[in-house]
């Protein structure tokens, strides 16, 4: 006679003479050799990784997807008389499910709505196991791998994109900079001599900023205006 210890995560399965008995709670059981049997089965939430599966998007374009699944046993009775090797029936769904839903969208939307993407494999591959005695909780890509000339293309379009962009920027600058100065001319020509001194401002401020000596001959505006009145 001996006994089995079943852990507080776990729960047993009683089988007598190879039929199916009773679940045991976590503690101690009694099991009596070639009489009895009992099965812990771990009730902890589990991760299963889904290595790199090649798919083909619904526009033609292939990529590999990894992710990983996050699962728990909910009926351990299932899990043991349901199906032999749950771990593995659950790998082999899950890789299933991947290049189905992949192949079920575009690659645009693949790559901007991970999300979906994971609730939708997710919900397939709940829908199978919880006849197994096992719930899935979540599935989360881990990575998408595109081909090499996918990638310079991308690249090429987003720095297209941030091209177009800074144009745009540029060219609004250069709008609303064009607009405040005929804003300024019509102010400024509106006041006797403040046209002239803006000019002088402007003079005065760039000179300043250079360090080669430069001279600089002013004339009176009584001048000038005296030649303008001889070319009449």
């Amino acid at each position: 006679m001996v006994f089995a210890i079943i852990n507080q995560y776990q729960k047993g399965v009683r089988f007598v003479l190879g039929k199916y008995e009773k679940l045991l709670d976590p503690g101690i059981a009694l099991n009596i050799p070639f009489f009895q049997d009992v099965r812990n089965i771990d009730m902890r939430v589990r991760t299963i990784p889904i290595p790199p599966q090649e798919a083909m998007t619904k526009d033609n374009v292939p990529v590999k997807i990894a992710a990983v699944v996050y699962y728990k046993v909910v009926d351990p009775y299932k899990v043991v008389m349901v199906i032999s090797d749950y771990n593995y029936a659950i790998s082999q769904y899950a890789q299933t499910a991947v290049r189905d839903v992949i192949g079920n969208n575009d690659l645009d939307f693949v790559l901007a709505d991970r999300e979906k993407i994971a609730a939708e494999i997710e919900k397939m591959v709940d829908e199978e196991t919880k006849e197994w005695g096992v719930d899935v909780s979540a599935i989360k890509l881990q990575d998408i791998e595109l081909p090499a000339d996918m990638k310079r293309a991308m690249a090429r379009q987003a720095e297209a994109e941030r091209e177009k962009r800074a144009t745009i920027i540029l060219s609004d600058g250069e709008l609303k900079s064009a607009t405040n100065f005929a804003d300024a001319a019509r102010k400024l020509s509106a006041i006797k001599g403040a046209l002239h001194l803006r000019t002088l401002q402007t003079l005065a401020t760039n000179v300043s900023a250079e360090d080669s000596p430069t001279h600089l001959w002013m004339l009176p505006t009584q001048i000038m205006k005296f030649f303008e009145k001889k070319k009449e």
